[in-house]
């Protein structure tokens, strides 16, 4: 029977959250992918984490590449350690075995070589290649077998890699295996992305579903899918703590007070409103000594730096205090992204972060229908981090239309994540575009929720002390007539 205290690490990054803690000693697992899948690398990689904690990895090929031209593949990647060959780390080739003498010959290679090398890990590079030498079903299943035999007793752990999978045809192996590990590669439209699926893992829980990898320098990364990893929060957020500022005064007394500690504040608008503008008051807005990060898809660090410059905002003063983490929406993987984002904020201990863009999350991926759980994990996650949230979201609503002026400010899919929402607004007046501002939900607090006029100037957003200009712009949008026709020797400025 097995346990925990029988598992071992992979040693990849992110496979062992998705099979529940890792593989299990003596167990015979199946990785299987089409060409170009990432099975050698995956393979090799998992010999040489086990080889650099000291026990014994042997990496047997049948009909593959030649392992001169395998190692000089893998010496190009940083898992690679020349110096573990050929003590902790061996290369045998048995396909001229397999040809000879067949299913039988192929078992003693293993059996010899697991011994003599005492070896805790084994993988097998080609297992297609013995589906096809042998001559009856039942004569693979007893192949199997013994290899289960040899594993159970030598307590080696073994990996058959295969490019053999018909979902429909149920292979003898897969109902034989401890378990079977899919690698897979998918286009999205000229983009192609790799997905991971665990369909079988004896004795324990695992995370199903498809998860995204990456073939990087340094092997395999996989992101375990955030809503699936997160579907409870790493910790539970206590709920409680002192109300912190937004940045920005009279917002601040709007929510009487600010913004309760552990929140997600969502602040709408169209293009040029002023919502990056809303994200720098609220990085600069807490402690000198707060850890303050701000995460956007669209401007770049420096942008931003220049523009805080310009608003006289104090963001160069607070040194390594605030992070500037910048990730362009061209080839990004959705939980890649957050992986990352979780990452930084834990190692930086951050307590106030900004997310310029939260829509842009949901142009990383084509299943639009995971945006609302996966946005639901990501906050919650904040909230148990300790993190105070403020993200900006772009509308296209580009005016105040005549007695609706909140027509168009769309926050379906954002209220079931943030307790506040504040939107921002360009309302045009003949010539001129004013700025106005509502908070259209605060969570369990008395809210001045009337429309405030505000403008951009040193010092960033500044509100008016009341709703009565705010007023006065709404009623004369209300009551304006057609544009004038202009006159016929109206000089333009610069004639």
């Amino acid at each position: 029977m097995t346990s925990d205290s029988d598992r071992f690490s992979t040693g990849v990054p992110g496979l062992d959250t998705i099979l529940g803690g890792g593989v299990f000693d003596g167990g015979i697992y199946i990785i299987q992918g089409a060409p170009g899948a990432g099975k050698t690398i995956l393979g090799n990689q998992i010999c040489f984490a086990q080889a650099a904690q000291g026990r014994n990895a042997l990496y047997i090929t049948l009909l593959a590449e030649s392992h001169a031209r395998m190692i000089g593949h893998m010496r190009r990647l940083t898992f690679f350690d020349e110096a573990a060959i050929p003590d902790r780390m061996s290369y045998v080739g048995a396909f001229k075995t397999l040809e000879d003498d067949g299913l039988r010959g192929l078992l003693d290679v293993v059996r010899r070589e697991v011994r003599t090398r005492n070896a805790s890990i084994l993988v097998l590079d080609g297992l297609i290649t013995v589906h096809e030498k042998a001559r009856s079903e039942l004569e693979l299943k007893k192949f199997i077998h013994e290899l289960q035999t040899q594993a159970a007793f030598s307590n080696c752990t073994m990996f058959l890699l295969t490019s053999a999978f018909d979902a429909e045809a149920y292979p003898p192996e897969h109902t034989m295996v401890d378990g079977l590990i899919e690698l897979q590669t998918s286009l999205h439209g000229r983009r192609a992305e790799r997905s991971l699926q665990v369909h079988k893992l004896r004795g324990s829980w695992f995370m199903g579903g498809k998860h995204s990898y990456r073939i990087t320098e340094s092997g395999h990364a996989i992101y375990p899918r955030v809503e699936a990893l997160l579907e409870t929060p790493s910790v539970w957020d206590s709920a409680d703590g002192p109300m912190v500022s937004v940045g920005i005064a009279g917002v601040d007394k709007m929510l009487g007070g600010g913004v309760d500690t552990h929140s997600v504040t969502v602040v709408l608008g169209p293009s040029g409103s002023g919502k990056t503008t809303a994200g720098l008051q609220f990085l600069t807005g807490g402690p000198a000594d707060e850890p303050a990060m701000h995460f956007g898809f669209h401007e770049n660090p420096r942008a931003l730096a220049i523009k805080a410059r310009t608003l006289k905002l104090s963001m160069d003063e607070r040194g390594d205090k605030i992070s500037l983490l910048w990730r362009p929406q061209t080839e990004a993987i959705l939980d890649e992204v957050a992986t990352e984002l979780l990452g930084a904020i834990k190692a930086r201990g951050v307590r106030r972060l900004v997310i310029d863009g939260i829509e842009g999350f949901s142009k990383l991926t084509d299943e639009k229908t995971r945006i609302g759980s996966f946005l639901s994990a990501l906050c919650n996650e904040l909230r148990a981090l300790g993190v105070t949230t403020l993200a900006t979201a772009e509308t296209d609503h580009a005016g105040i239309t005549p007695g609706q002026p909140l027509k168009g400010v769309n926050q379906t899919g954002l209220s079931a994540v943030a307790e506040n929402i504040i939107a921002l607004h360009l309302a045009a007046l003949r010539s001129e575009n004013h700025r106005l501002m509502t908070i259209l939900k605060s969570r369990d607090r008395r809210t001045d929720m009337r429309m405030r006029r505000f403008e951009i100037a040193e010092g960033g957003i500044a509100l008016d002390e009341d709703y009565r200009k705010a007023e006065v712009i709404l009623r004369d949008i209300s009551s304006q007539g057609p544009a004038p026709a202009p006159l016929a020797d109206l000089k333009l400025a610069g004639e």
